[in-house]
C-alpha cells in the first residue's frame, strides 16, 4: 500500500452503543506498554475479530542496559494476531507514542494509521528511513473528525492541550459503550498556539454516558493544576536577556510550544540561533513546514558559521536535556563535540525535567558543565519548565467532565496509578469499578461490569543502535557481568582420551582479585581435573572408530560452571567465564600439574599441622582407577573436607 498525507474521509455515523450487545461479547483492552513505567505507550482494543491499536511508543534504556539504544514493548501478541489488525490511532507525535511504529511495521502490516498532521509528518520521515512506507497507509485527521476502524470501532478525535502541538484525546465508540482515552493531556487555558482543549465536546460525551475512562496518570502525585506552558516565557526571557555571553538551551525537540517560545525570545533579544541534534533539526523543519512554528529564515545560522558571531548575539538550541550519551549537550559536556566547546561566559539552560530513570545522567551532565566553568540554570525553582501532563486537579476535572462508570488509570508508574485511582474514588467512582493494571493485563468490559481477563504475553524488546538487532536477555546479562565483574578466559588443550596435555592458560580482564595468576591457574586445573574424572564418560560416546565422539561444548560448560562457582565462593565476584577447549590427539602425554611454592602451601594449609609441596597428576583413563584419580601428595584436613563437600554437591547436581 502507498502512504498518503491527505485528509482522511470522515465517517459521520458513529456506532450505537446498543449495537451488537446481543452477542454478549466483552470489549477487551490490553495495554502492552506504558504501565508501571514512563514510556513505550502501546494499547490494544479488541472486539470480535477486530484489533485496533492506539499509539506505539518507545522508552529509553536504564543504566544497566549496556549497548541498548531504545526499549520497545514485546509485540508477540500482535504478531500472532496480525491478520486481525484493522488499523492504528495516534494521539500525538511524542516518541513515547510513535517511536515504535516503524520498528513494528518490519514485523507486521498495519492497514491504516490515523493521526494528527504533525505526528503523521514526523512518522512519515521515520518510515522512509526504515524502508517500511509500503507497509501501511497514513491518513491525517483534525478536531472532531471521526474514523471507522474495522466493523466495531468508531473513533472521534477531541482536541486537547499538551506540551506538543496537535494533540488529541479519543472518544472510542464500541458495541459495549463509549470509551474515553485521554492520551497525554493537561488543561491549558492559554495555549501557545491558540488551540484550546475542546471541553464542550468532552462534556457532551459525559452527558451521553461514558462507559470507561482510560486517563493519563503521570502527575497523579502532584496537587493542584498544572501551570500553563506560557508561564515559562517570562523566566526564559529574563535568563536570556541577562546573559553576557552565549546562551545554550536544551529541551525536548518535540516540545513545539517550548521551542517556539525560545525562537521568539532569540528574535526579541537579537540573537541568531544555531541548531544541534538531528531530532531538533528535523522537528523544527517539519513544524515550520506545516505552520506550527513561525520563525524567519534569517534567524537561523549554520553551526559552522555561528562561531564567527559575537557570543552576545548567539543562542544554541540543542538536544540532550535527558543526559543521553550521544546527544549534543552530553558530548559538549565531555569535550567531544566537533564544533562547540564550553566557555566560562556561557549560560546553559535546562528547560526540561528529567524523565524517571534519567536523573543520574542529567545531574552528571550538569556537573560536568559546571566544572567547565559555565553558568547552568536548572530545576523547578527557576520557572523554566512546566509539565505537559495534568496534576491532580486536572485529572479530577477530566473525571468530572466525562462522568465514567468505570475507570482505568494508565500512563504512569505504579504509585501514580494508585494515586490516580484515589482521585477517581474522591470523584464518586466506586472502588470496585476501578482496575489498576500491569502491561499484558486484559480488561474485559461489558455494559454492566469490568473484570480482568487472562493476561497475554508482554515484556520488552531491547534494540541496539541500528534499531534492528535485538539484545536478548542472555546478551544483556553477559554485558552486565562484563561491566560489573570483568571476564576470565581459559584455554585448555584436552586429548580425545580425556587427558589434560598442557597447563591451562588463564587471562583476566577487569577482574579485581586478591590472588595472583598462579593461584587462579591452580583453581582452573582443579576444576578441569574434576570434570575429566567425574563427567568424562557422560560427555563422550564410543563409535565404530577408535576415536570417541566428545561433547566439547558440554565439557566447556561444565568447566565454566565449576570455575564460576569456585571464584564466587573464594572472591565474592561473578565474572563472565569463557572456556575454550582445544582438542588434542589421543595418546598425548599427560600434563603433570603445577607445583606450589612453599609459601603458598603454607597459606593454603594454615590450619593443618602437615605442610609440604602439593602436586597433582592426571593419568589416562586407560590406567587403573586408583591411578586415574588426582594424586595429591600432601593435603590438609581443611582441603580434604572442602574437597569432599564440593564433590558431594557436584554429584548431587549431576
Amino acid at each position: 500500500m502507498t502512504s498518503s498525507s491527505t485528509t482522511s474521509t470522515i465517517t459521520s455515523k458513529s456506532l450505537s452503543p446498543k449495537e451488537g450487545k446481543t452477542k454478549q461479547s466483552p470489549l477487551r483492552v490490553i495495554p502492552l506498554g506504558g504501565l508501571h513505567e514512563i514510556g513505550k505507550n502501546t494499547c490494544v482494543f479488541e472486539y470480535g475479530d477486530d484489533i485496533m491499536l492506539v499509539d506505539a511508543g518507545l522508552a529509553f534504556p536504564s543504566d544497566g542496559m549496556h549497548g541498548v539504544n531504545v526499549v520497545m514493548p514485546d509485540t508477540t501478541y500482535l504478531r500472532e494476531n496480525q491478520r486481525r489488525i484493522r488499523g492504528m490511532i495516534v494521539t500525538h507525535g511524542h516518541e513515547d507514542h510513535i517511536g515504535g511504529i516503524s520498528h513494528h511495521l518490519k514485523h507486521f502490516n498495519i492497514p491504516v494509521i490515523y493521526g494528527p498532521r504533525l505526528a503523521m509528518s514526523m512518522l512519515q520521515g521515520k518510515m522512509e528511513e526504515a524502508g517500511v512506507t509500503d507497509r501501511t497507509t497514513i491518513q491525517t485527521v483534525g478536531p472532531r473528525d471521526q474514523v471507522k476502524v474495522g466493523q466495531h470501532f468508531s473513533v472521534e478525535f477531541i482536541r486537547n492541550t499538551h506540551s506538543m502541538a496537535d494533540s488529541f484525546s479519543l472518544a472510542i465508540t464500541s458495541p459495549v459503550g463509549t470509551i474515553i482515552f485521554t492520551g497525554d493531556f493537561k488543561f491549558d487555558h492559554t495555549p501557545v498556539d491558540g488551540e484550546h482543549f475542546d471541553l464542550a465536546r468532552l462534556a457532551q460525551f459525559g452527558e451521553k454516558g461514558v462507559l470507561c475512562l482510560f486517563s493519563d496518570s503521570t502527575n497523579a502525585e502532584v496537587p493542584g493544576f498544572c501551570p500553563p506552558e506560557r508561564s515559562v516565557f517570562a523566566s526564559l526571557d529574563r535568563h536570556i536577556s541577562e546573559a553576557d555571553g552565549r546562551v545554550i538551551v536544551t529541551t525536548f525537540a518535540s516540545s513545539i510550544h517550548r521551542v517556539s517560545m525560545i525562537l521568539e525570545l532569540a528574535l526579541k533579544n537579537g540573537r541568531k540561533v544555531g541548531l544541534l541534534g538531528r531530532s531538533m533539526v528535523n522537528v523544527i523543519a517539519k513544524a515550520r513546514e506545516l505552520g506550527y512554528m513561525r520563525a524567519p529564515d534569517e534567524l537561523f545560522v549554520p553551526i559552522k558559521q555561528i562561531r564567527d558571531l559575537p557570543d552576545r548575539e548567539t543562542l544554541l538550541l540543542m538536544t540532550g536535556s535527558q543526559g543521553e550519551p550521544l546527544a549534543a549537550l552530553s558530548r559538549i559536556s565531555r569535550g567531544e563535540h566537533q564544533h562547540v566547546q564550553v566557555k566560562t561566559s556561557d549560560t546553559i539552560i535546562f528547560s526540561a525535567s528529567p524523565i524517571p530513570g534519567n536523573t543520574i545522567s542529567v545531574v552528571n551532565t550538569i556537573d560536568r558543565l559546571m566544572m567547565l566553568g559555565a553558568k547552568v540554570v536548572y530545576g523547578k525553582g527557576e520557572g523554566i519548565h512546566v509539565s505537559g501532563h495534568g496534576f491532580q486537579e486536572d485529572q479530577k476535572l477530566m473525571l468530572a467532565l466525562t462522568k465514567p462508570k468505570f475507570f482505568v488509570p494508565v500512563h504512569g508508574e505504579h504509585r501514580m496509578l494508585v494515586c490516580h485511582s484515589k482521585s477517581a474514588q474522591s470523584m464518586g467512582v466506586p472502588n470496585e469499578n476501578i482496575l489498576i493494571l500491569d502491561n499484558g493485563d486484559v480488561v474485559e468490559l461489558t455494559a454492566d461490569k469490568i473484570i480482568k481477563g487472562d493476561p497475554v504475553k508482554a515484556g520488552i524488546e531491547l534494540l541496539d543502535a541500528s534499531r534492528n538487532g535485538i539484545v536478548d536477555a542472555r546478551v544483556l546479562k553477559e554485558r552486565q557481568q562484563l561491566a560489573e565483574d570483568g571476564v576470565v578466559t581459559v584455554l585448555s588443550p584436552i586429548s580425545t582420551d580425556g587427558v589434560m596435555v598442557a597447563p591451562p592458560r588463564v587471562n583476566l580482564r577487569g577482574v579485581v582479585t586478591t590472588v595472583d595468576a598462579r593461584k587462579m591457574s591452580l583453581w582452573t586445573e582443579r576444576e578441569i581435573s574434576w570434570v575429566l574424572e567425574n563427567r568424562w564418560k557422560q560427555l563422550t560416546r564410543q563409535t565404530d572408530s577408535k576415536i570417541p565422539e566428545v561433547d566439547w561444548m558440554g565439557l566447556q560448560r561444565e568447566v565454566e560452571v565449576g570455575l564460576c562457582r569456585r571464584i564466587r565462593r573464594e572472591l565474592q565476584v561473578e565474572p563472565l567465564i569463557l572456556c575454550l577447549i582445544q582438542p588434542a590427539p589421543g595418546g598425548t602425554p599427560a600434563y603433570k600439574g603445577l607445583p606450589l611454592e612453599e609459601s603458598e602451601t603454607k597459606q593454603t594449609s594454615a590450619n593443618s599441622s602437615t605442610k609440604g609441596n602439593l602436586r597433582r597428576k592426571i593419568n589416562s583413563p586407560s590406567t587403573s582407577s586408583s591411578a586415574s584419580k588426582t594424586d595429591v601428595s600432601v593435603k590438609s584436613e581443611s582441603e580434604v573436607a572442602e574437597s569432599g563437600r564440593t564433590r558431594r554437591r557436584r554429584s548431587a547436581a549431576a
